[in-house]
């Protein structure tokens, strides 16, 4: 492991020269937080559990029975194990012996081979040789072949101490070195390090109960395993002591994590899988090879249903806790869902018409444990706290989902009973997640409307529910007045602007907030802006903009086409904006023969632009039909009558809609900028280039 590093300030002066090559443990050094996080108490607690890892995966062998831990009053931490202990003999290629060379070499170690670890948790191959580095004094014993042999560092450096302590002299040197004879059964490896004060800041330590509940974790995790802590610490005070073995595994766990009362009894999840997966390998002569090799996974779940409304669930990969997740509990959370799903329909106790349930509603009350082990899982990081190998996904789900449908459909008097408690707990969650959803709605509705924060001028609906509710932002008071008559006042919403609101193309977020007119229309939508916009939270199913069918009407529909598309963009994305369609003339006939019964609206014509007029009259000519002169030319929306701004741009049985939607982001966001943004002179070579192109009859005018 090499990092370059370079520190010049005159870029004319910058050559190869400069740069610098920290070979080995050096770059741990000069950049501890790419191995260990940080160098507060969190690091330090890292360095720690990579070393106790090395013990663990000796237990996940079957080959360590007993773990001890302590934390000394001089600031340094033990760890001993009764497992194998580390190799004494000499590596044939480098010539070091087995300690030194997991001491001092990244990637160094018996976890990327497939004859010493099946699973293992310390998997960078990084952890004692990072520990190491880090710490200023650090002492090795491993008990072998009848002897105990020692071995001591100084920051990665091999050598002996002649003192205690690592301020003691230090005299550089390598090799290991005999200090004792033991039983020729007897094996084992200890380990002592003193964090080094020049890497980790001055107030890091080791909080006690942190390595209490991860020690007790791991005993739960690796059933007949001892793990014993102890810390000396305490001035003046006996050290504390505490031991963790627990013969039940993760089922004893989950029951010691759920903190209701059962629903069901701990269910058991266990099988295997195998996935192929393509991994570099060391060839004889030294180099990388890709090569196919066939993993076993092996999955552990156990899990419980509750009285309560938690969910507590927790995973590992080889021990090693992933609170993040990762591919293992995706494969879980799918099949919990998938499966669920399945049997409340093949009960009846969801019907073919109602939404599935959700993941939130199977884990109402769930306590669960997920498991898995595997040779060299691929994490996301150092610190692995998600784990991304992604056959994991598919070997869990599948495992989870037989068992789980094996369960709940069992014929058995005690299981059947408690599967059905189970289906009826996660049913009656699903319909107080939608009772609650609706709730919500309606009281967001009531509270917006009782809120001195919302426009006084906002003419609301009375419809509850969001699916047919419509909010028509119109232009000006006068059009209010008229759309006030001609709404359907069940489901149609109004709120009155004052002409051409803000450019938010060319202004910043603060701006646009300081606008009356902006500011009232995000309040009044109710589902936030920018970023934090939720379209869940949106009060109405449709936003419908109604602005008058001249120039200036198609302006402000820009303007506000603007303002949702930089703010409320889910709101186009979903197609939930549109454009009302206004008439802008209407033609009234003199001579037309009416049936009887025809209705009034009969007598008139409306058009839609210039263009569609001069049409529409030719034709009327042709057909020896004449009409009242003049043609009546609506300059705003409120010289309609209610009747008339009904039948022809509110009734939905009478009226056009065009929806507003974002088909191409990047192209959109472009367009926005171009027509809406601060450059002037590429908005005016757009207008010169297309005004000759640009079809007369398509003016909005």
């Amino acid at each position: 492991m090499t990092a370059l590093t370079a520190a010049v300030h005159d870029p004319e002066d910058y050559s190869a020269r400069h740069l610098s090559v920290l070979e080995g443990l050096e770059a741990v050094r000069k950049r501890p937080g790419m191995y260990i996080g940080s160098t507060d108490s969190r690091g330090l607690t890292h360095c720690m559990w990579e070393i106790i890892d090395n013990s663990v995966d000796e237990a996940l062998g079957n080959y360590c029975s007993r773990i001890d831990v302590t934390l000394h009053a001089d600031g340094s931490v033990s760890v001993a194990d009764d497992g194998r202990g580390i190799p004494v003999d000499a590596e044939p290629k480098s010539g070091l012996t087995g300690v030194e060379l997991v001491m001092t070499k990244l990637h160094a170690g018996g976890k990327f081979g497939s004859g010493s670890y099946n699973a293992s948790g310390g998997l960078h191959g990084v952890g004692a040789s990072v520990v190491n580095a880090l710490s200023a004094r650090l002492d090795v014993e491993v008990d072998r072949q009848g002897h105990t042999h020692a071995l001591s560092f100084r920051r990665g450096i091999p050598g002996r101490f002649a003192g205690k302590g690592p301020d003691a002299e230090f005299t550089p040197a390598s090799g290991l070195e005999q200090v004792r004879k033991v039983a020729k059964k007897t094996t084992g490896t200890r380990i002592r390090f003193w964090p080094d004060t020049q890497i980790f800041l001055k107030e890091a330590d080791i909080a006690r109960e942190s390595l209490l509940d991860r020690a007790r974790q791991t005993a739960f995790l690796i059933p007949g395993l001892t793990i014993a802590v102890r810390d000396e610490r305490a001035d003046g005070e006996a050290a504390y002591e505490e031991e963790f073995r627990f013969d039940g595994g993760i089922g004893e766990f989950c029951t010691y994590l759920a903190p209701d009362e059962a629903v069901s009894d701990v269910l058991r999840v266990q099988g295997s899988g195998k996935f192929n997966e393509t991994v570099p390998i060391l060839d004889d002569e030294g180099h990388m090879v890709p090569t196919d090799v066939e993993r076993r996974l092996d999955v552990d779940i156990a899990l419980r249903w509750g009285s309560g409304y938690d969910t507590t669930v927790r995973s590992f990969v080889n021990v090693i806790a992933t609170p993040k997740g990762g591919t293992h509990l995706n494969g879980f959370d799918r099949a919990l869902v998938r499966v669920i799903n399945d049997q409340l329909r093949a009960t009846k106790l969801l019907k073919n018409s109602d939404d599935p349930v959700t993941k939130d509603d199977t884990q109402e009350g769930l306590t669960a444990v997920v498991t898995v082990r595997l040779p060299e899982p691929q994490f996301e990081g150092q610190t692995k706290e998600i784990l991304g190998t992604s056959a994991a996904a598919r070997i869990v789900s599948q495992i989870m989902g037989k068992h789980l449908k094996e369960w709940l459909t069992s014929t058995k008097r005690a299981e059947k009973a408690k599967a059905r408690a189970v289906l009826e707990k996660v049913a009656g969650a699903a319909k107080a997640r939608l009772a609650a959803r609706q709730q919500r709605e309606t009281q967001r509705r009531k509270n917006a409307l009782e809120s001195s924060a919302l426009p006084a001028k906002l003419v609301d609906c009375r419809s509850e529910g969001l699916e047919h509710s419509e909010l028509f932002i119109v232009e000006g008071d006068s059009a209010l007045g008229t759309a006030k008559l001609a709404r359907d006042s069940e489901f149609q919403a109004l709120l009155p602007i004052r002409g051409k609101i803000l450019n938010v193309q060319k202004s910043s977020v603060a701006d646009m907030l300081k606008n009356a007119e902006c500011a009232a229309i995000l309040q009044v939508i109710g589902a936030g802006s920018g970023r934090t916009f939720d379209i869940d939270a949106a009060r109405y199913g449709r936003i419908i903009l109604m602005a008058d069918a001249d120039v200036d009407g198609a302006h402000i529909r820009c303007l506000l086409l603007t303002l949702i598309y930089r703010y409320m963009r889910p709101m186009l994305e979903a197609g939930r904006v549109y454009a009302a369609v206004p008439p802008l003339h209407r033609i009234e006939l003199t001579n037309t023969k009416r049936k009887r019964g025809a209705k009034k609206e009969d007598r008139y014509i409306y058009t839609y632009s210039d263009a569609e007029l001069q049409r529409t009259l030719l034709d009327l000519e042709k057909r020896g039909i004449s009409w009242k002169e003049p043609v009546q030319r609506y300059k705003g929306l409120g010289e309609m009558d209610a009747d008339q701004l009904a039948e022809t741009t509110m009734d939905p049985r009478h009226r056009t809609l065009r929806r507003i939607q974002v088909e191409q982001a990047e192209e959109a966001a472009s367009v926005f900028n171009l027509l809406m943004g601060n450059e002037v002179a590429p908005r005016r070579r757009f207008i010169q280039d297309g005004a000759q192109e640009l079809d007369a009859a398509r003016i909005d005018a």
